[in-house]
């Protein structure tokens, strides 16, 4: 399932994955509010707490997911993904390399920093 976080800076879309996560989390939660920040804001800060194993997302969700990011790649300013995985860690450092914006790992214990970073690109020491 797909939540929003709450106490969250207006101009950031935040989002915590916990259990399984399907194609209707994206539809009813994260589609909606990226498309009100994106035409609120003209970019997108999005962060996502990601408190499941990867493989808990079917395949639709990835689809979704998928499309989320094509329909706005010209829209990313900062993502967060925040997380205690190695491999998702490495992999957002990799993806950073190929698409517009900024993407970052964060672990679980610096939640506060990566909300912080999203909001206003600079990590607090």
């Amino acid at each position: 399932m797909i939540t929003s976080i709450p106490e969250i800076p207006d101009n950031v879309a935040a989002f915590k994955a916990s259990g399984d996560i399907t194609k209707e989390d994206f539809e009813n939660l994260v589609i909606p509010c990226v498309k009100a920040k994106v035409n609120t804001f003209q970019e997108l800060n999005f962060l996502l707490l990601l408190d499941t194993e990867v493989g808990h997302f079917t395949t639709g969700a990835w689809f979704q997911d998928a499309l989320l990011g094509l329909k706005n790649i010209t829209k990313w300013n900062h993502a967060a993904v925040v997380t205690d995985s190695e491999g998702v860690q490495k992999f957002t450092k990799i993806f950073n390399a190929l698409t517009p914006g900024e993407f970052r790992a964060f672990p679980i214990s610096d939640l506060h920093t990566a909300i912080d970073w999203c909001a206003n690109g600079e990590q607090k020491k």
